[in-house]
């Protein structure tokens, strides 16, 4: 594979978050790269939308934070696809509010979500890219953490120590299946326009308060942007892998 290419057919890649945002783009455009995607998310008519407008894609309606949805989805994955050697994690929530309001149902569930969500995904198809990669075939994991791994926002201090605890699994885990030639990237989006943003029950910290003032200020990367760099990671030469990737809107400092 030249270094340009960006052709992906043969590969079986599973996309989590995939009713929305930058699940559903990534989804879209690993198979007009030639892939063939499971659709892995909890609204399962927007997975089905989904699939139709893709042609080659299999909606599996799963909940991360239960693992034995997840189980159930991995099987029927097999089942459809067969062994899958592509996993993005793209599953994730963000619900801002002062750590002083005590929101423990809001930090559970961005930790079960964006955390643990995300190692019962790795766990579920771990074995299959490790074979993949022993086969002598290319084999990714990508994990969507965030700039607020590094970048401290007032209001986000769960959130983004979700997403820090992302960006360092990502890391370990690069030390763990490295030498097993299986890649591992950790993709950093900065601000991008998403569902994300419409989550939040506090008013003044959402799209007509904090969270809107930095759109009109900064303006925003579309999910597509980041798309492109997923797809565009997973397509370089199996002995090639990006790391760490980070991407914001030019004007996010």
């Amino acid at each position: 594979m030249s270094t340009t290419s960006s052709d992906l057919s043969g590969r079986t890649a599973v996309v989590t978050g995939a009713a929305s945002g930058i699940g559903a783009a990534t989804a879209r455009l690993l198979a007009a790269r030639g892939a063939r995607v499971a659709l892995l998310a909890r609204r399962e008519d927007r997975l089905k939308k989904l699939a139709a407008e893709i042609g080659t894609a299999v909606p599996v309606a799963v909940d991360v934070t239960d693992q034995a949805s997840v189980d159930a989805a991995a099987a029927r994955v097999r089942a459809e696809l067969g062994r899958v050697d592509l996993v993005v994690n793209a599953a994730g929530v963000m619900l801002p509010n002062p750590v002083d309001d005590g929101r423990l149902d809001e930090w559970t569930r961005m930790i079960d979500t964006n955390v643990t969500g995300v190692l019962r995904v790795i766990r579920a198809f771990s074995a299959d890219l490790v074979a993949t990669a022993a086969e002598g075939a290319t084999a990714d994991l990508v994990n969507v953490s965030s700039i607020g791994a590094h970048m401290v926002f007032p209001n986000y201090g769960v959130y983004g120590a979700t997403k820090a605890a992302v960006t360092f699994l990502s890391a370990a885990l690069r030390s763990e299946y490295g030498p097993r030639d299986v890649r591992v990237t950790n993709v950093e989006p900065g601000l991008t326009d998403t569902e994300l943003g419409r989550h939040t029950d506090n008013a003044e910290l959402g799209l007509d308060g904090q969270l809107g003032e930095m759109f009109e200020a900064i303006g925003s990367l579309a999910p597509e942007d980041v798309a492109d760099l997923v797809a565009y990671t997973v397509s370089r030469p199996r002995h090639v892998n990006l790391r760490q990737v980070i991407v914001l809107p030019t004007r996010q400092a």
